[in-house]
């Protein structure tokens, strides 16, 4: 263990020498200064010192305006003032302010070494604190990058999750491949045109991709049957949106998101369904689906029509603004050029890419 090294503060040279030889057969280490200002300068040139034992009252800077120099300096330094018994309220009051302790003149060898052992002792706990505190600070970072990259992985997980999902509709319901990524691309956009927070449009992403997986549900005789529905097979398919969220809400990452597949088919004016709806008691979610969704069924083709414009779309948007569709987000839609649905779309086919909601498609359709 390294020698504890003390300097020794005191302008009456005896008194130096004697305080110095108690220490050192005690088995420390000492230097001498003769006054405040020697031992700044010392200070200066050799911080490495473990304890100031300083006298309180010296010529052109005394033990206080030592301690108060030190203080700021060497803020982790103990201080002992030395001091005789009439200057008790002077050597108090230093340790109001940041001394460590003090020693009345004159003292035992006794005295200053136990006033000195309490002091040393008291800045080694302070110096292995500051250690564990560094340690533990180290720990909590790995910790955190540990468990950063456990969600990273977790979330990419998820991600093929929601892709395994989307596959698995597609197979299901060959009619609208494709549909989930390309409504999902829409749906983010918008909300990044709303200003909405990265990791709430990334929720939004999840319930836009997933809000068919009700359809899974649906018998294939419904689902794919070539010409209109009956009054009671669109009841069956109308119940794919409670079917999806019923699903959904049993994953803890999707639970947010089902409430985006329960309300997809509910319009501004209270028509829609399951619940019948109305404004704002859709969520902000749905209603953004809702303006994505129709944009893609206008832009597609279909059996029985061929696609249609961009500019078809938003027209037929805007008509139905306040009655399907929530005006706020038709105003927000329309403030987004036409070209930029007609790129979004053309290269959601073009990459044929897994669930949109990763990182790039964030970064560029921002």
């Amino acid at each position: 263990m390294p020698v504890e090294r003390i300097l020794v503060v005191d302008d009456e040279e005896p008194i130096r020498e004697v305080v110095s030889s108690m220490l050192q057969n005690a088995g420390y280490e000492c230097e001498q200064a003769c006054s405040g200002v020697e031992a700044l300068s010392i200070l200066n040139n050799d911080g490495n010192f473990q304890l100031v034992l300083t006298d309180l009252m010296m010529p052109e800077l005394d033990g206080v305006g030592l301690l108060e120099i030190v203080k700021v300096q060497y803020k982790e330094l103990p201080v002992v003032m030395v001091t005789a018994v009439h200057d008790i309220s002077v050597a108090l009051a230093a340790i109001r302010n940041g001394a460590y302790d003090y020693l009345l003149k004159p003292f035992e060898r006794d005295q200053l070494l136990a006033v000195v052992r309490r002091a040393l002792e008291a800045n080694r706990l302070r110096v292995q604190n500051h250690i564990y505190q560094s340690d533990l600070e180290a720990l909590v970072d790995q910790r955190t990058k540990e468990l950063r990259d456990t969600l990273e992985e977790l979330e990419r997980s998820y991600e093929m999750t929601l892709e395994a999902l989307g596959d698995a509709l597609d197979l299901k319901d060959a009619e609208t491949e494709g549909h989930s990524k390309r409504v999902t691309a829409y749906t983010i956009r918008i909300a990044q045109a709303l200003g909405l927070s990265a990791d709430v449009t990334h929720m939004l992403a999840r319930g836009a991709f997933l809000h068919d997986i009700g359809k899974m549900a649906i018998p294939d005789a419904i689902l794919r049957k070539p010409i209109h529905l009956n009054a009671e097979e669109i009841a069956v398919m109308k119940k794919h949106s409670y079917i999806g969220y019923k699903i959904l809400k049993k994953i803890p990452f999707l639970r947010e998101a089902a409430e985006i597949v329960y309300a997809h088919q509910e319009h501004w004016d209270g028509n829609g369904y399951p619940r019948g709806l109305k404004g704002e008691e859709i969520p902000l979610g749905a209603r953004i689906f809702a303006v994505a969704d129709t944009l893609d069924a206008i832009t597609s083709d279909r059996p029985y029509r061929p696609a249609r414009s961009v500019e078809a779309a938003r027209a037929e948007i805007k008509l139905w603004s306040g009655r399907q569709f929530d005006p706020n987000v038709v105003s927000v839609f329309l403030s987004v050029p036409a070209s930029t649905w007609e790129d979004l779309h053309q290269e959601i086919v073009a990459r044929n890419e897994p669930f949109p909601g990763s990182e790039h498609l964030y970064r560029e359709t921002g």
